[in-house]
């Protein structure tokens, strides 16, 4: 029996909750470690006023980041496949008295985000996770407004898979590629 649940648990997507857990450890490490990291933030072209989906959010490492960016006027909405994810990003933005995060719990590739609503889509850490990048990359594009941006990074992959990635999705062009991102516009 334990065995068809581990199995089932592999066919998603969603981590196990004692790895998100170790998962969320390791980034406090890191970004105590490492604070320069999220300021990598501050090149993606987001501004005051602005709606930023912050996908595969994780544990709200960047929302707050994003939020803050966006200040009173702006928006944020965290998305995520996993309810850990959704619980600690919502403590974040109330133990920061952020109330322009919205956290928003996915099913699979499908979420309750608004269609054409983001001025900035970052998927940051995520993308090798993704099984089925078209259908990802289909939903990223519809809550993307037209002139809007997608900002992805590799995550634990090869650059050369995330452009593949992307480019077989026939919905996004790459328009800037830096050494630890690619910023892209829809088709």
């Amino acid at each position: 029996m334990w065995l068809r649940r581990m199995l089932e648990r592999r066919k998603t997507e969603k981590m196990p909750n004692l790895s998100f857990r170790g998962m969320m450890l390791t980034y406090k490490v890191v970004d105590l470690l490492y604070p320069y990291i999220g300021k990598r933030v501050t090149r993606f072209g987001i501004e005051k006023g602005m709606t930023v989906v912050d996908y595969g959010c994780g544990p709200g490492r960047y929302a707050v980041r994003f939020a803050n960016l966006v200040g009173e006027k702006g928006k944020v909405y965290a998305v995520d496949i996993h309810e850990l994810a959704i619980e600690a990003v919502k403590r974040k933005a109330q133990k920061s008295n952020l109330r322009n995060i919205e956290a928003v719990l996915a099913q699979g590739y499908h979420s309750t985000v608004p269609d054409s609503i983001a001025d900035v889509v970052c998927a940051i850490d995520m993308f090798h996770a993704i099984r089925n990048p078209a259908e990802f990359l289909a939903e990223v594009r519809r809550i993307v407004k037209p002139d809007g941006t997608l900002v992805i990074d590799d995550g634990h992959q090869p650059r050369s898979t995330t452009r593949q990635k992307i480019l077989d999705s026939g919905l996004w062009d790459i328009i800037e590629e830096t050494s630890d991102h690619l910023k892209c516009k829809p088709r």
